[in-house]
């Protein structure tokens, strides 16, 4: 180990911009076995793993780190899946250079050590040896629980409660699981077969999932309640916010995930109306996307492999104050994206189909009570871009839930979340359980997985009581 002194950091092969904006494929190659060695080696095993500290998961990255550079790779992928129910995700689409490696001890002076390539190469290894295997059930328990949304969260949850012995249901009103990872995420950071292979794996450990099938619709909470010793509510954020501008409301302005859930359709082979006629399809058109975030990210590159004629960016603010990935604006760079920092939109135009946007430019000021500084227009600086599809990436909000349930009683915060005791993950109804972005607001898949595995743990805990007062009364 700590061979960064001598060992330069270097990622996996990254296929050529040209190349792969032709297709959806992943555009990074895996480590051979040599270089994942010597890439292990680099970590300088420091007394204080920030790296661990600073993953939502705590995984013990030095750990498998170690074990990879020894070679004793089944260990490494016992380790890493220890704490983390979707690694092979993680290692993918973890923007790790805000958490993980960003925070790397060596980072300021020798670059961090490559943490989520390894990772990657760690899991895809231990699926092609068939290390991977279903939930193991040791003693198979009578209680049930159901789990509202089959995402991140939901799945995290699902796994770890499945392995304890309960029998679980998950409802999602997809006719896929594995929410945002199957239908928001584009395939090339994100392959579907490898979230496919995962959820098969799930239902193969006896976990039952129910897909179409829309709680408010097909069920209300009500029933779930009764049918259920507990319920989890992982259904993650899907409201879009708006733009509130003049002209926001004219054809040719869509929300991202509607955008993008209709371009991975379309790479799972599904149709999709709305694609084949032009509407969510980028060919041949001016795109301008809003936005800053990862999603943003996505859908920038997205357009590019669509054939779009030409892809804008617009952030109000530059580019250290982005919070998508630093990897992803780089790599959307390669790719043809043209950022323009520091302009936000004023207006829409265009008889009948959006053909302009007028934008401003902005000026950083003072920072707020968040920290960031306030962006502010700059008089006089108003400017035209053409347009022929605009895509809203300015982040979402949760749904109403308590109204789609059939459960007004359900409590929620002023922001439309679900309001819970972060003690116990629990709600205000009796065995009602919320977690992942329904709960925190838009955020990490790494965070829904940590949410759910935590919340596993606490309705673990409220049946358990709940079975030990029945048996103590029945004496």
């Amino acid at each position: 180990m700590q061979r960064f002194i001598k060992l330069a950091k270097a990622m996996p092969d990254k296929r050529a911009a040209e190349g792969r904006k032709e297709d959806f494929d992943e555009i990074y190659g895996r480590y051979s076995a040599t270089e994942a060695v010597e890439q292990s080696s680099r970590c300088s095993q420091c007394g204080v793993p920030f790296c661990q500290v600073h993953c939502p998961l705590h995984n013990n990255i030095p750990d498998w780190l170690k074990l990879t550079a020894e070679g004793r790779l089944q260990e490494a992928y016992e380790i890493s899946q220890a704490t983390n129910t979707f690694p092979e995700v993680c290692g993918r689409i973890c923007p790790q250079d805000r958490l993980c490696e960003g925070n790397c001890v060596i980072e300021k002076g020798f670059e961090s050590v490559s943490i989520g390539a390894v990772e990657k190469y760690i899991t895809d290894s231990a699926w092609e040896q068939g290390w991977v295997t279903a939930p193991v059930v040791r003693s198979e328990r009578a209680q049930s629980v159901g789990i509202i949304g089959g995402g991140p969260a939901g799945l995290a949850a699902a796994d770890a409660l499945r392995r304890k012995g309960y029998q679980v249901h998950i409802y999602d009103r997809y006719d896929r699981m594995g929410g945002l990872l199957i239908y928001g995420i584009p395939g090339f950071k994100l392959e579907k077969d490898v979230v496919e292979r995962r959820t098969a794996l799930l239902a193969e450990g006896g976990i039952q999932m129910h897909s179409n099938f829309e709680v408010g619709r097909d069920a209300m909470l009500s029933e779930l309640r009764e049918k259920h010793d507990a319920l989890l509510v992982a259904t993650g954020v899907y409201k879009p916010r708006e733009l509130e501008a003049p002209g926001d409301t004219l054809p040719g302005i869509v929300p991202a995930l509607n955008y993008l859930i209709a371009s991975n359709r379309i790479g799972l082979g599904d149709p999709v109306p709305e694609f084949d006629s032009g509407v969510l399809n980028a060919k041949d058109k001016k795109v301008v996307v809003i936005g800053g975030g990862d999603t943003a990210m996505d859908c920038v590159r997205t357009a590019v492999r669509q054939g779009a004629a030409s892809v804008k960016l617009l952030y109000r603010r530059n580019r250290v104050n982005m919070p998508g990935s630093q990897r992803e604006v780089q790599n959307a760079e390669e790719e043809g994206v043209d950022f323009v920092w520091l302009t936000a939109p004023e207006s829409f135009h265009g008889a009948g189909h959006v053909r302009s946007v007028k934008a401003s430019e902005m000026h950083l000021g003072l920072p707020d009570a968040t920290g960031r500084q306030v962006p502010t227009k700059l008089e006089g600086s108003e400017f035209i871009l053409e347009a022929d599809l605009v895509i809203k990436a300015l982040g979402f909000d949760p749904e109403d839930v308590p109204a789609m349930f059939g459960a007004p009683e359900l409590a929620v915060t002023r922001w439309g979340t679900l309001r819970v005791d972060h003690k116990t993950m629990m709600t205000n109804m009796e065995g009602v359980f919320a977690a992942g972005d329904i709960v925190r607001g838009a955020s990490l898949v790494v965070w829904a997985i940590r949410d759910g595995r935590d919340a596993a743990e606490s309705i673990h805990r409220y049946v358990q009581s709940k079975v030990s007062g029945l048996a103590a009364a029945a004496e």
